[in-house]
């Protein structure tokens, strides 16, 4: 009976130098631990997803309610499920979809400081970059069960082809197995409906076994979103409409008609009629004023 070879004391001496290298290595990337955040620290902050932390706000780049024009439907909507949130009662989440430069942000931001006057509960809103969702869960159980109300806001939020990071939102927004805590609501802006780009889910179909089940998949992302707000063009009349909001709000004195007429001309310039271009052309205005706009 032949004796049992020994082990290769070659291979053992490569083993245990992997093992070293493993746990040098190792020691090298520090647990990244969450800290639990002192809310009460302001009522706006954003989430940092390469330290967990949440950062505070000391003051919020917003517009004033009253200047947000042309959008009365979609902000008496907004306002009125930011404030059942606050109050404790079922809201749902809120897309926030349409045309560029619309005020789709600005809304969500002046709703919160609009809820905020009241007085009654004060809310906190907690922005994500679109390129962090994948750690949301991870925010979400930092949020969870706490006394706070929370509007979750990621502002331009879209998905390229190569991007999985979409069913971390799913999952997070309902499908999860502990869901969205009842604390914390979640308010998205983006240029696209579907949150995806129209040839992604045109190869989608043209390419699955089942097409209507592929593009189900992705599509079913937007439908976690109760409610879709839609932002439209304006029209020149509702354009002049922010430009004279604008100028009697900040007190800017300019002849009426010389007004109209560098406003058309300045949307002409830049090929299109927005409450963005609006705001450019009154900060340009009040530049050559010599103005402020505080």
């Amino acid at each position: 009976m032949s004796k049992k070879k020994s082990e290769n004391p070659d291979l053992a001496g490569l083993d245990k130098k992997l093992d070293r290298l493993i746990a040098a290595v190792e020691s090298l990337s520090p647990v990244r631990t969450p800290a639990s955040p002192d809310l009460a620290a302001a009522d706006a902050f954003v989430w940092h997803a390469e330290t967990l932390r949440l950062s505070p706000v000391a003051k919020v780049n917003r517009i004033a309610m009253p200047l947000l024009k042309g959008i009365d439907r979609v902000r008496d909507i907004l306002v009125e499920n930011t404030e059942r949130f606050a109050a404790g009662k079922a809201a749902n989440n809120v897309l926030l979809w349409g045309a560029r430069g619309m005020g789709k942000s600005s809304l969500v931001k002046a709703a919160h400081a609009a809820v905020n006057e009241t007085g009654k509960r004060p809310l906190k809103l907690i922005e994500i970059h679109r390129e962090d969702i994948d750690t949301l869960p991870v925010l979400l159980n930092l949020l969870r069960g706490r006394k706070e109300r929370v509007i979750l806001f990621c502002d331009d939020l879209s998905f390229d082809h190569d991007d999985s990071s979409y069913k971390s939102l799913k999952a997070a927004l309902e499908g999860g197995v502990e869901g969205r805590p009842d604390n914390v609501i979640f308010y998205a802006t983006s240029n696209r409906r579907h949150l995806l780009p129209r040839d992604m889910m045109e190869n989608e179909r043209s390419t699955a076994i089942n097409p209507s089940e592929a593009v189900e998949e992705k599509v079913s992302l937007s439908d976690r979103f109760g409610l879709w707000l839609g932002f439209h063009k304006c029209s020149q009349d509702e354009y002049l409409e922010m430009i004279m909001s604008y100028t009697d709000y900040f007190k800017l004195s300019y002849p009426a008609e010389k007004l109209r007429a560098e406003a058309l001309e300045w949307s002409t310039t830049r090929g299109a009629r927005s409450g963005r271009v609006a705001w450019q052309f009154v900060q340009d205005l009040a530049g050559r004023l010599g103005k402020r706009l505080d």
